[in-house]
């Protein structure tokens, strides 16, 4: 049995070694550049050319106002928003909406109401000056200056009592029916 063992072993390396010397030379081992010895890479101090890709800016919606989740929610409990102008006072606010939403296919009073717009610093002032006048209270924050309208008077509240309340930052105000509810607004302008 030995013999056959190492019949089979020496066709084995014959195969081999036909195989192999068939094949081509090796390939030459590449030659180091100055660059593949350099191991840092270079800063450039020249700008690179890329073309300017500016998005044009939204419109505002009641749908692009609110966080996408919020939207998703209220339209599968069968809610539609229906847009409305944004007024504080007497003062229109132009750049903005207000949109509340609801089921209409019932009467209800029963909704959610979302705004957001730019507003001056001239309307600000009057704006928050006419809901102070109409026993709202005002509470200064990290994210601006909230008025809140007196709890007693109010539809519903969130869960630290606060009802309809608008957020005033540099240039722009937020409204929802709830202080919490206006974490749900992203629109950024």
């Amino acid at each position: 049995m030995i013999p056959r063992i190492t019949s089979a072993t020496a066709g084995a390396f014959l195969l081999l070694a036909a195989l192999t010397g068939c094949a081509g030379p090796a390939a030459p081992a590449p030659s180091p550049t100055a660059e593949a010895a350099s191991p840092t890479p270079r800063a450039t101090t020249e700008p690179i050319d890329t073309p300017a890709t500016e998005e044009p800016a939204a419109e505002i919606s009641c749908e692009s106002m609110i966080s996408a989740g919020t939207v998703e929610a209220l339209t599968a409990a069968g809610w539609t928003a229906k847009p409305k102008e944004f007024v504080i006072g007497d003062v229109t606010l132009t750049e903005g909406l207000l949109c509340f939403w609801a089921d209409y296919a019932v009467g209800s009073d029963h909704g959610q109401l979302y705004g957001w717009s730019a507003i001056t610093p001239e309307d600000a002032a009057s704006a928050q000056t006419a809901l102070l006048a109409s026993g709202w209270t005002r509470e200064d924050g990290p994210e601006g200056t909230y008025i809140t309208e007196d709890p007693q008077y109010s539809m519903g509240t969130d869960e630290d009592g606060y009802g309809m309340t608008y957020l005033f930052h540099d240039g722009w105000v937020k409204l929802a029916d709830t202080r919490q509810g206006l974490v749900l607004i992203e629109w950024a302008g």
